[in-house]
């Protein structure tokens, strides 16, 4: 138990949780700069260069959680958390910044680097100074956080955009539109990065410290102690719970929100409105989960999404194989986004942070963070011809079938951890 006042603690957490807004925006943004930008550079005629474009972020994530727990347990929790500030900030006006598409996608990387970072560690360092009996709401903070960021990206990509069939309107786009996409991040950015100065080192990292002085020893936990075979429940069920927090299917409405949208019978100015909507909905439901998770549990919380995401698809299955098309087609989409918002959404960050050892802590939440973004990338790289083969239906079936697995795991295997402290947790679940 940390002693910090309500006050400063929600201060703390905030600040913390900054890393998820700027983890939500930097990853949707793009979507919004995609048609100006690939004009800029010249390469709407080019599918290998687009994919480039829109994966190199996905990159950083992947080598930016794989160092982060190490770098945390080594170094604290705090520096890493300014780390991430950085590279945000400096993503942000690099981005916008180069004419080059070499440099584009260099400062797209160290964006991505500064998600898989802050995916890792704001969690984690919310959960580590957070009374128990808080503990889930706090951390689904970062969630609350990540959809805010994703809902800003899409007013600002909204706004911004000019009407695309105006000559200067157009000329405006490909030359300074989607630059300030990007560079509208750099405000909230560094923001985060004046701010994560005047938070404290996490009293877990610090007590953990102490002890291993305490024992003459500097050996800090990695992979090796990380694969003991006392660890292999409870990281088998981390890793379980990152990858379908992905293949679920959901964020594939966000990535691909054009072709399902229009496979459903919609024009593009009614696919921008109805992305919208999406957003709306996403935060409503995550500050739903932020009321249920410490009433309802972790556990309830997953398993509800798990099956009503299964069922929503197998729904949204049929409906697209049988050409079903308009409002209704928009309500299911719309039930899905808010179901994954008030379950899979913030319950798989808290999970994450509470069911490790303090000892691997660190290490394991970058393990599962970096299996999580290895499932995102699989996700949106997988879609694309999953979809021209299969139809929308036979994607969305796929999915469902996912769902249903895994609710089959996790009601077998998925433990409550509310209202139990890290430390009961630990005496739970490693044996």
């Amino acid at each position: 138990m940390n002693n910090y006042s309500r006050g400063f603690l929600y201060f703390i957490c905030a600040v913390s949780a900054m890393g998820g807004l700027l983890f939500g925006y930097d990853w949707v943004v793009i979507g919004g700069a995609k048609p100006f930008y690939e004009l800029y550079f010249g390469i709407s005629d080019s599918p290998l260069l687009q994919g480039v474009a829109m994966s190199t972020a996905l990159v950083g994530c992947l080598i930016g959680a794989m160092v982060a727990g190490a770098a945390a347990d080594k170094y604290g929790r705090k520096p890493l958390l300014i780390v991430a500030a950085v590279l945000f900030t400096v993503s942000a006006i690099a981005t916008g910044l180069f004419n080059d598409f070499t440099l584009f996608n260099i400062a797209r990387f160290i964006g991505g680097m500064g998600i898989g970072v802050a995916s890792a560690l704001s969690p984690m360092y919310i959960a580590e100074v957070s009374p128990t009996e808080i503990r889930g709401r706090m951390v689904s903070l970062n969630q609350m956080t990540i959809v805010l960021g994703i809902l800003a990206a899409q007013v600002v990509n909204m706004l911004l955009a000019r009407d695309t069939s105006v000559a200067e309107s157009q000329a405006w786009n490909l030359e300074w539109g989607w630059r300030w996409m990007f560079w509208a991040e750099t405000l909230p950015a560094a923001l985060f990065l004046l701010m994560s100065f005047f938070i404290p080192e996490s009293p877990v990292y610090l007590r953990m410290k102490v002890a291993m002085t305490s024992q003459q020893t500097e050996r800090e936990a990695g992979l090796k102690e990380l694969m003991q075979s006392k660890y292999a429940k409870v990281l088998l069920l981390g890793l379980v719970i990152a990858v379908f927090q992905q293949w679920c299917g959901t964020n594939v409405i966000f990535n691909y929100a054009q072709e399902i949208f229009v496979g459903a019978g919609f024009d593009v100015d009614g696919m921008f409105i109805n992305i919208v909507i999406t957003g709306i909905a996403n935060v409503i439901f995550t500050i739903v989960a932020l009321y249920t998770i410490e009433k309802w549990g972790r556990r309830t919380l997953i398993l509800l999404g798990a099956g009503g995401l299964g069922l929503i698809y197998l729904t949204l299955g049929t409906c697209y194989f049988f050409e079903v098309k308009g409002f209704a087609m928009v309500c299911l989409v719309v039930a899905a986004i808010s179901t994954y918002a008030m379950t899979l959404g913030p319950v798989t960050w808290t999970l994450l942070a509470e069911i490790f050892p303090n000892r691997i802590r660190g290490i394991a939440m970058a393990t599962c963070t970096f299996a999580l973004w290895v499932g995102c990338c699989t996700l949106t790289f997988s879609f694309p011809s999953m979809n021209a083969a299969l139809g929308s239906s036979g994607s969305f079936w796929i999915y469902s079938a996912i769902c249903f697995c895994a609710f089959i795991f996790l009601l077998r295997r998925c433990p409550e951890t509310k209202g139990k402290s890290l430390e009961e947790l630990e005496k739970e679940l490693v044996k």
